[in-house]
């Protein structure tokens, strides 16, 4: 299962974002070129753009969910809902580990977006980060809850609070 999790790893200290690197990860599994889904998950990275709402990894999770179980049908109410079980799950999953889905809680930062230019990626900056730690949990989710489950596993049950 560490497969994954040590390729996203290595693809954020290639130098790519939080989202691409667990995009990037799973690509191939639905024949997307690397630059394709580098340029599909680029936007995600830094909460979105650096405005540290979403966490990129977390992005990447649920787009890779949606290449996986997502639907295509607009008045298909029930497999909408079911998607949508699925990713609450998924984010269920992450923040059972690490408390939030949101980059700046995770990162400690204050409220808002952060400057729109990129830090630059140095030894000091992939060690004062613990992006690495949410890249390779997410990578974990993806294969545990997306890849090896079968179908008749979804749609996957929430409690009855969750949909209030």
């Amino acid at each position: 299962m560490e497969k994954y999790s040590e390729l996203a790893v290595h693809n954020f200290k290639s130098g790519f974002n939080c989202a691409q690197s667990v995009f990037l990860t799973f690509a191939e599994r639905y024949k997307l070129d690397s630059e394709t889904a580098l340029k599909i998950s680029s936007s995600f990275g830094g909460g979105m753009g650096r405005l540290r709402e979403v966490c990129g990894a977390v992005s990447a999770m649920f787009m890779i969910a949606g290449l996986e179980k997502g639907y295509s049908e607009p008045d298909n109410f029930e497999l909408k809902s079911e998607h949508y079980k699925l990713i609450q799950k998924l984010a269920g999953e992450f923040k059972k580990e690490f408390g939030t889905i949101i980059c700046r809680e995770l990162l400690n930062l204050p409220e808002g977006a952060d400057d729109p230019i990129p830090s630059i990626r140095t030894q000091e900056y992939y060690q004062s980060r613990p992006c690495e730690k949410f890249i390779a949990y997410a990578a974990r989710i993806i294969e545990s809850e997306l890849l090896n489950k079968r179908s008749e596993n979804f749609p996957v049950q929430v409690k009855a609070d969750q949909n209030q």
